[in-house]
């Protein structure tokens, strides 16, 4: 089977996320267990919004061809309004899409930061019910949730939360 190949995928923009600032401590956390994680930035892929009447646009293959060729994604996702942003799930429409599911069958490994008291407890249900339904496996446990983010990480960008931080490094060695 070769190299095992991780992608991961933050689904905010926003430039001071905190979700791309915990995507990039599991992606370090991944890197120190040598399991190494190629970013697929969704800024930088700019996928058009999905219509399914569409020809494939030359960045949505791009992308495709990125998580066709991955064995495990690593999502991060805030939640908005109970679920996950429309950003990521237009991203997961593309994935879908085109003649072939290249989600079919991969690993997804979840996580997630809110500045609100639950992390995103509602956001990666949400987000499982879409992987599922996209053949993708879900690793169960141990589930991420990173309450009041603002306050949620050290200036280096690593978890200030020791239990968290243990179990992010369990969920990545699975």
């Amino acid at each position: 089977m070769g190299e095992m190949k991780i992608v991961g995928v933050c689904g905010s923009l926003r430039a001071g996320s905190y979700n791309k600032k915990l995507l990039e401590y599991a992606i370090k956390l991944a890197g120190e267990i040598g399991a190494p994680v190629k970013e697929l930035d969704l800024k930088e892929y700019a996928l058009p919004y999905f219509e399914a009447e569409l020809e494939l646009p030359e960045n949505v293959k791009k992308f495709k061809k990125e998580v066709e060729e991955a064995h495990v994604l690593l999502i991060a996702s805030p939640e908005y309004n109970y679920s996950i942003p429309g950003v990521l799930k237009n991203a997961l429409d593309w994935l879908s899409r085109g003649g072939i599911n290249s989600l079919n069958s991969k690993i997804a490994v979840i996580m997630g930061a809110s500045t609100g008291p639950f992390g995103t407890v509602r956001a990666q249900a949400n987000l499982r019910q879409v992987l599922a339904c996209l053949t993708v496996m879900v690793l169960p446990q141990p589930q991420i949730f990173v309450p009041f983010a603002e306050t949620a990480f050290n200036p280096d960008g690593s978890l200030k939360d020791d239990k968290t931080t243990a179990m992010l490094k369990r969920l990545l060695l699975k």
